[in-house]
């Protein structure tokens, strides 16, 4: 009888020690931005109403995304959903905006190692970050709230905000602009971009539920006692629409290998500076933003 007690313990630890290696989910999440309103900047004097009008639809339709996080306890692969490409869009330009606005490659975290890769692709060339996750102080609220019926938890923290994320973009206010406007009276034509700033710290509320409990969520966002479902830094707001565990069909969770391995540091600087020599070439440029560029 003893014999047979001891087989069961080991089968039912065995058992459960196998679930927690097959354990694995999948969370589609909505991406919105808020599009930036380009009535009364400077540089748009010769663009009609109807034309602002239609740069932001088209701007908020570019900043409307749909991704995929799939997850295990130790890791996850979250990579924007593929959609057909518009007539007349250009895919060079579309890919550079994408990796500027948190798509455009395989974002993988590894939770156990605190590390993450990710593909970027940016003026034609392709790059393999690979760099420690970003720790955040999240504070724990109390505050509830249910999102697909899943209890979910909030909390808040503040973080650097990235200067080569285009959602991070703010416009200015007007009187920075009349400043602007005082400093360029010289005749010194303006860019588009002169019209917007980033912030130094932005503020981040998260919605949790240890409902599923993996220190998981999208992008790079981690570090709470459950998988995170909602995710808003003022701008941007991340919304989980569905969730499947334990699917038959499973995902290799793994990093992408291609692409220049390079620091987060030394991608932001490589971009940082393709963008001033950008900004540079079309200063002064009449009739709104710079044109896309191809590959």
């Amino acid at each position: 009888m003893k014999k047979i007690f001891f087989y069961a313990i080991v089968m039912l630890v065995s058992t459960q020690i196998q679930a927690q290696k097959d354990f694995q989910g999948m969370a589609v999440y909505e991406s919105k931005t808020q599009t930036p309103k380009f009535e009364g900047m400077r540089g748009n004097r010769d663009i009609t109403p109807e034309m602002q009008k239609n740069m932001e639809e088209r701007m908020k339709k570019m900043l409307e995304k749909t991704f995929i996080l799939n997850f295990d306890k130790a890791a996850s692969i979250y990579k924007e959903e593929e959609k057909l490409e518009t007539p007349g869009q250009q895919g060079g330009f579309r890919m550079m905006f994408g990796s500027l606005t948190g798509g455009g490659g395989t974002f993988y975290k590894d939770v156990k190692a605190k590390t993450y890769t990710v593909d970027k692709e940016f003026m034609g060339k392709e790059f393999l970050v690979v760099d420690s996750l970003p720790k955040l102080n999240w504070k724990l609220e109390q505050e509830t709230k249910q999102i697909g019926g899943y209890n979910c938890y909030k909390a808040t923290a503040v973080k650097q905000a990235s200067k080569t994320d285009f959602r991070n973009f703010r416009p200015k206010n007007n009187g920075e602009k009349k400043e602007e406007v005082k400093k360029t009276s010289d005749g010194t034509k303006t860019n588009f971009a002169d019209n917007f700033e980033i912030p130094k710290e932005i503020v981040v509320t998260a919605w949790y539920t240890t409902e599923i409990p993996i220190n998981q969520g999208p992008e790079n966002y981690w570090g709470l006692p459950g998988l995170i479902l909602e995710i808003n830094d003022g701008t941007t707001t991340i919304l989980c629409s569905k969730i499947v565990l334990n699917s038959k069909d499973k995902v290799e969770i793994k990093p992408s290998k291609k692409g220049k391995v390079i620091s987060q540091k030394e991608y932001d600087e490589t971009v940082i500076k393709k963008m001033e020599e950008f900004r540079e070439m079309n200063r002064g440029r009449a009739g709104g933003p710079p044109p896309p560029m191809g590959r």
